[in-house]
């Protein structure tokens, strides 16, 4: 019996946007397939229930998939597709295997000569390096910086510092309820001349993305809601 494929299913970035944001692609695609891992399947099937491409979900099965998920789980995890099944993995936001736990599952798959088959859509990470400005040859992504003040401070540091070395553009992201606390570090510790992006509500309807120098940034008074938000630094070698 033939395989299934493993089919990355993009999701949004921000509420309401399916209609923009995902394309035909995805949508013809999505009735192939009955299985699916998921970070959340609460969340997972309100989604593609409201792309209105099944008649209903109720017949479509889900598995979770998260960040605590073991490499050993994962060959039952993907029983559908040993039995000849499409599978799908969606992420809580954006495209799966970046900067998600899909990146196992997908490790797996070509370990075990699956074809994996990533489909188009939203990414929070390339659309705001894309309208940043910034260095898009050169450019790493880092997560998460450390929760702790003096941790953070020190983080930011030595990405400016590395920044500088290689004129490499550092991606990060934020719980939306710390955006302020590292926006304000980060206006804090960067150097004057260093550029920062803030790319607010990619895709939605608050959506900013805005480059300048920290020390523009000094002057003004942004504010960041709860929403999500991704950080970018560069410095000019």
């Amino acid at each position: 019996m033939n395989k299934g494929k493993l089919y990355l299913i993009p999701t949004t970035i921000a509420e309401d946007t399916q209609a923009s944001v995902i394309p035909a692609q995805v949508r013809n695609m999505l009735p192939s397939i009955q299985y699916f891992l998921a970070e959340d399947i609460r969340t997972a099937r309100r989604y593609l229930s409201s792309l209105k491409v099944y008649d209903s979900i109720e017949p479509l099965h889900f598995q979770v998939l998260d960040k605590k998920t073991k490499a050993g789980q994962l060959k039952e995890l993907f029983q559908p597709l040993e039995a000849g099944n499409n599978l799908g993995i969606l992420s809580e936001s954006g495209c799966p295997g970046v900067a998600d736990p899909g990146a196992l599952a997908v490790h797996y798959a070509h370990a075990h000569g699956i074809q994996v088959v990533p489909l188009v859509g939203p990414s929070s990470l390339l659309l705001s390096l894309m309208a940043s400005g910034l260095n898009g040859q050169r450019f790493a992504f880092h997560g998460y910086l450390p929760i702790d003040a003096k941790d953070r401070q020190q983080s930011i540091r030595e990405l400016e510092k590395e920044s500088k070395q290689k004129n490499q553009t550092q991606l990060f992201i934020e719980t939306p309820y710390r955006n302020q606390a590292v926006f304000n570090d980060l206006v804090k510790t960067l150097g004057p001349v260093t550029w920062l992006t803030v790319a607010y509500d990619i895709t939605g309807n608050a959506e900013m993305i805005k480059t300048n120098t920290v020390a523009n940034w000094r002057k003004e008074k942004l504010q960041l809601d709860k929403l999500p938000c991704v950080f970018l630094l560069l410095v000019n070698s």
